[in-house]
């Protein structure tokens, strides 16, 4: 996509952008029980606080590197975890739903962190990562999506929501290349919590 054309549709589109409301975060397995409103698990990244800018080190205008992650839980809910759940999208691409730039599911209780180099792909058949997690379908297919936002349609946030689970998801259906709706519909009746790290990116035509 040439930069001209990039820039006239994000000047058609320039309202197009906040579908939060169309995020994981709001999906009803999340709403049950106040987990959502609770955010009692904390999300945390060198990269800087929730909110922070990615450099291009982040972002497809450089190498596209993960941005490491790391979270907690109270020991109370960390006690009853049996599995985690991460989800990450960008709710102000100009489409009707958020675009999903990366699902990992059958995360480990015992793994609170996630660098770039646990996305190494170890076994496709099985959609299993070097990070002993599966992947889910992105909108290339790809395990990760590095942020690229159209260029002048403003910063785009990138939600990276952590859920606790206190059952562990099927392993042979997330070597199915889930969805998000179908990760959706598994976690029903299975969320002990919830928490998120926001980055925020901007391409800019110069």
């Amino acid at each position: 996509m040439t930069a001209v054309l990039e820039v006239t549709l994000s000047w058609l589109f320039s309202n197009a952008k906040g579908r939060d409301a169309k995020s994981f975060q709001m999906r009803p397995a999340l709403e049950e029980g106040g987990h959502r409103e609770a955010a009692r698990v904390t999300v945390t990244s060198p990269c800087g606080p929730s909110g922070a800018l990615l450099t291009t080190e982040h972002t497809a205008d450089g190498p596209g590197r993960f941005p490491p992650l790391r979270w907690e839980a109270p020991p109370e809910l960390a006690a009853r975890v049996r599995e985690w759940l991460l989800v990450c999208e960008d709710p102000d691409a100009p489409l009707p739903t958020p675009v999903a730039h990366g699902i990992f599911a059958g995360i480990p209780a015992s793994k609170t962190s996630i660098d770039h180099e646990d996305l190494e792909i170890e076994d496709d058949s099985k959609r299993r990562l070097r990070g002993g997690f599966h992947y889910g379908k992105t909108l290339r297919g790809v395990p990760y999506v590095p942020p690229r936002p159209l260029m002048n349609h403003g910063p785009h946030r990138y939600f990276y929501q952590v859920v606790a689970l206190s059952e562990p998801l099927d392993p042979q259906h997330l070597s199915n290349f889930v969805t998000r709706d179908q990760i959706a519909d598994a976690i029903k009746g299975k969320v002990l919590g919830f928490g998120m790290w926001v980055g925020v990116a901007e391409r800019k035509w110069k």
